[in-house]
């Protein structure tokens, strides 16, 4: 089977950046009561910046920075829980804009885990050989889907986009890949859509917004983001004291603190960038990664790990 590389990184956020102190005068809240309970200091707030636009801007970066043509790329996968419409997919749009007129492009749909399961199509394509150059971007405007009356989830959420360009390569640097779901657990973090509303049914047609159990999201994470660390390091020749960089999807300072201590290891290996960001869902793994390039080294084994609604969960072992 082929090899595959990342070639490219983007990343791209709206212009408004809300601190707590913001979130304080309409909301219920406190800088403090936010930072000790999440670490969170502020996050990106759209004020007319669409899901493709942050999309597109983020995957011109990704582009330019793996120096590859749009018309190369053959296969364009958008992660998203909150795109501007359900039809065209976000990724169309995307292909249109950037003018990858050989890509087919589609939505998938996996919450915070987003990036990692669409990652996982788009390496698993080129090992195969039915794509060469692949473009995967987690694009979110959650600040359209959350209650901005609750400060035990509004202050948590922000929009952003992230972008990442896959290629076939003669040494491979994608090492493993390893994803989960669990149905079953599903109602602790739910997004309402559309409900039915036909000539046979009518149904009051008002704003869905995202419900956490707070409680038990927490404990699905705490657990389930060891798991994945050391499922994908099963069958590998590295082991926990080969990672240089854990790169976690950006929920809680709190969730990431307790991995980091379940797994004994230094939390100095956690980048953490979710103080500014909050929490992107499916563009957190790959702002994150884009924001911590300049630190890695080549050789640098790292690790992704994603974790959200479905319930799902994911990581990627790969060679910087």
């Amino acid at each position: 089977m082929n090899g595959v590389r990342i070639s490219g990184l983007g990343s791209a956020k709206p212009e408004n950046l809300v601190s707590n102190t913001d979130l304080s005068k309409f909301v219920d809240t406190s800088d403090e009561w936010i930072t000790t309970r999440t670490g969170i200091k502020s996050r990106y707030i759209s004020s007319g910046e669409t899901a493709v636009e942050l999309a597109v801007d983020a995957a011109k970066v990704a582009i330019s920075d793996a120096n590859v043509n749009p018309s190369e790329i053959d296969l364009i996968i958008v992660a998203t829980i909150s795109p501007d419409q359900m039809m065209p997919s976000t990724a169309c749009c995307v292909q249109s804009i950037i003018g990858a007129k050989n890509a087919t492009a589609f939505d998938i749909s996996a919450a915070c885990s987003g990036f990692v399961f669409a990652s996982k199509i788009a390496v698993d394509a080129i090992r195969i050989g039915s794509a060469k150059k692949a473009l995967v971007i987690g694009a979110e405007i959650l600040s359209k889907s959350i209650d901005w009356t609750d400060r035990n989830t509004c202050v948590l959420f922000g929009d952003g986009a992230g972008a990442v360009i896959y290629e076939k390569s003669d040494v491979n640097k994608i090492i493993n890949i390893y994803t989960g779901s669990d149905g079953t657990l599903g109602q602790v973090l739910t997004l309402d859509h559309t409900p039915i509303n036909n000539c046979l049914v009518t149904t009051d047609l008002s704003t869905s917004y995202l419900k956490m159990d707070g409680r038990e999201v927490y404990k699905f994470a705490t657990s389930v983001v060891p798991l994945c660390i050391n499922k994908v390091l099963e069958g590998t020749d590295y082991s926990l004291s080969s990672i240089k960089k854990f790169i976690l999807h950006q929920a809680n300072e709190r969730i990431l603190n307790s991995v980091a201590k379940k797994l004994g290891i230094d939390d100095k290996l956690l980048f953490k960038n979710l103080f500014e960001y909050g929490n992107t869902s499916a563009a957190s793994i790959p702002i994150a990664l884009d924001d911590a390039k300049s630190s890695l080294c080549k050789g640098d084994i790292i690790i992704l790990a994603g974790f959200g609604g479905g319930l799902t969960w994911g990581s990627i072992l790969f060679e910087w």
